[in-house]
């Protein structure tokens, strides 16, 4: 009876041993995507990548399209504004163009008005959006005055203006100036509201 008990003791312990010798097998949970799915996930990048940059290009394309159009419609425009005069600038043919607006003087002064700093932001706006136009400046004055003075104040006039439109970025090899003094009024009248229609500069657009 204790030879039967040792027998079954020894068993029990020997299958105790055995299973505690076996390895524990370890389950590993692959959570990498499958090579065929992970190929299609790089392949839908790759789509979506090559549509924006096409769209992008595309985009810019008709950006750089719309503003060749914009140049050639202002160029037009101002071609289109041009009328020649029948006397000659210092420099050859002169026209005349109403996008071009005239400034007026105070009597007696030459310095820019702040009333008429707009219009000549807005002269300088057209000659940088038509780098090949040069201009010719006129200075005139009214009728008061001696011929020799209102030249000399014509030409204070026409250098200021052109002084004004250089600060704003117009090259200086692009104007030319000429006093008129009180030669030839824009308005011949003998009254105030004439002699300040005439004190005034004047741009006219000289032949390419």
């Amino acid at each position: 009876m204790v030879k039967k008990s040792f027998s079954i003791f020894i068993l029990i312990l020997c299958l105790g041993l055995f299973l505690a010798g076996c390895p524990k097998k370890t389950v590993v949970v692959n959570r990498e995507r499958p090579p065929v799915q992970k190929s299609e996930e790089a392949a839908r990048l790759e789509a979506e990548r090559a549509a924006k940059e096409a769209k992008e290009a595309k985009e810019r394309e008709l950006a750089r399209i719309r503003e060749e159009e914009a140049k050639m419609a202002r160029g037009g425009e101002l071609e289109k504004s041009l009328v020649a005069k029948k006397e000659r600038g210092i420099e050859g043919e002169v026209f005349e163009s109403k996008l071009l607006k005239d400034i007026h003087f105070d009597f007696d002064k030459y310095d820019i008005r702040r009333e008429d700093e707009g219009i000549l932001k807005e002269n300088a706006a057209w000659l940088k959006k038509n780098p090949k136009m040069k201009i010719q400046i006129e200075g005139h004055c009214d009728e008061k005055g001696t011929v020799e003075y209102n030249l000399a104040l014509g030409e204070r006039r026409a250098n200021n203006t052109k002084k004004y439109l250089v600060s704003l970025g117009i090259a200086s090899d692009r104007i030319s100036m000429i006093s008129y003094g009180k030669e030839r009024p824009l308005d011949p009248g003998h009254n105030e509201d004439a002699w300040a229609k005439n004190r005034r500069a004047h741009i006219v657009v000289l032949s390419k």
